[in-house]
């Protein structure tokens, strides 16, 4: 009942967002930003966060309500896939929000420098997953995720405020992940990938 709770909450939000943007009318704008605020005050009860930080995260947006974009890329030495240490001490594969004026592959060769130090071209797309199906915890937006396969040209890593470290695991001594960012069927699925001569792109 919680997720369904959950998932009315999204789906107000996103009619309501809709219907600020098209809408004429003063008072069917007026019913639009109240349904938004329900929309709210159902996240903040059941999130537990305060009202003013949902409506930050949850109600910031404006225009038609369309995914974010994740990026992340999978790095191959010697059999090992390259790893990010955040700030939580958990692992995951570089990568973050796509930038408005990158594409995905785009971004995800500027974030595996930003946070591993390591130069990359993409070598090819691996899968596309949404978030909500693959990482929890669930989030109040939808998410797609982009997984690139990519070459390492160079580089090494370097202080930065997103990551404290990178190193190369192999398949069976994978690290505790940050499963919101990266999960072990994810970094399996990138393993099979650098193992194929002929991948089929699997995709939500």
């Amino acid at each position: 009942m919680e997720d369904l709770v959950l998932k009315w909450a999204e789906e107000l939000q996103s009619l309501a967002q809709a219907g600020l943007y098209y809408a004429k009318d003063v008072f069917d704008l007026e019913r639009y930003r109240r349904i938004r605020e329900i929309a709210a005050e159902m996240m903040q009860k059941k999130s537990g966060l305060s009202l003013e930080t949902v409506k930050d995260l949850f109600c910031s947006d404006s225009g038609y309500q369309t995914p974010k974009i994740d990026t992340r890329s999978a790095v191959f030495r010697d059999g090992k896939i390259l790893l990010v240490r955040e700030t939580t001490g958990r692992w995951s594969l570089p990568g973050g929000w796509c930038d408005y004026d990158l594409t995905p592959a785009q971004n995800a060769v500027k974030e595996t420098k930003e946070e591993a130090g390591i130069d990359v071209h993409i070598k090819r797309l691996i899968c596309v997953h949404d978030k909500n199906m693959h990482n929890p915890p669930f989030y109040v937006f939808r998410v797609t995720k982009f997984f690139f396969l990519c070459e390492a040209e160079g580089g090494s890593f370097t202080a930065n405020p997103e990551t404290t470290e990178s190193r190369w695991f192999a398949e069976d001594e994978l690290p505790e992940l940050e499963t919101g960012k990266t999960n072990e069927e994810q970094i399996h699925i990138c393993f099979a990938c650098s193992r194929s001569d002929h991948w089929t792109v699997p995709f939500d």
